[in-house]
């Protein structure tokens, strides 16, 4: 068969339904896992174990996303790839969440205090990698350069510390 046939029976199939024509699926983004710290344990990776320091109550829960480190990712809803959503407890928490492969990433985190789903920007708390500031001008949304660091094959730490305004 011709090169021409073979691509008009590709496109009559296609056309039909008969045959998927692979796209660009969204079934990387929004995956919600549970905090599994063995996905960090030694010789596992490549994964994330984040610490995250300086939370203010035992109320609500945290939530915590990876995104891949890109503008067009970055804080956007429905761009983040993993998340995990836990009871919040008062002081430190630490957390595993895997990646698909080495690279860049951010993440962000936030302490629903209330448990209300919202974003509460005078009550939650926030936190980001490599603790960029957040304050009132950037509504608590620091550039993704500032919050962008490497993952390589094995299990990366990151230390993120809860702000409150």
């Amino acid at each position: 068969m011709s090169k021409k046939a073979a691509r008009r029976l590709a496109l009559g199939l296609l056309a039909s339904g008969m045959v998927a024509m692979p796209v660009a699926s969204q079934a990387q983004y929004e995956q919600r896992i549970s905090n599994n710290l063995a996905n960090c344990a030694p010789g596992k990776g490549p994964a994330i174990r984040v610490t995250i320091t300086d939370i203010k109550s035992s109320t609500g829960k945290v939530r915590l996303h990876s995104y891949y480190a890109k503008k067009s990712d970055w804080l956007k809803k429905g761009r983040w790839l993993k998340r995990i959503d836990i009871p919040a407890k008062a002081g430190t928490m630490t957390f595993c969440i895997p990646v698909d492969a080495p690279g860049e990433y951010a993440l962000g985190a936030r302490h629903d205090k209330n448990g209300n789903d919202e974003d509460d920007i005078t009550i939650d708390g926030a936190a980001m990698s490599n603790d960029p500031p957040i304050n009132i001008f950037n509504l608590g949304k620091p550039s993704v350069k500032k919050a962008t660091f490497t993952v390589g094959s094995g299990v990366t730490n990151v230390t993120m510390r809860m702000r409150y305004l």
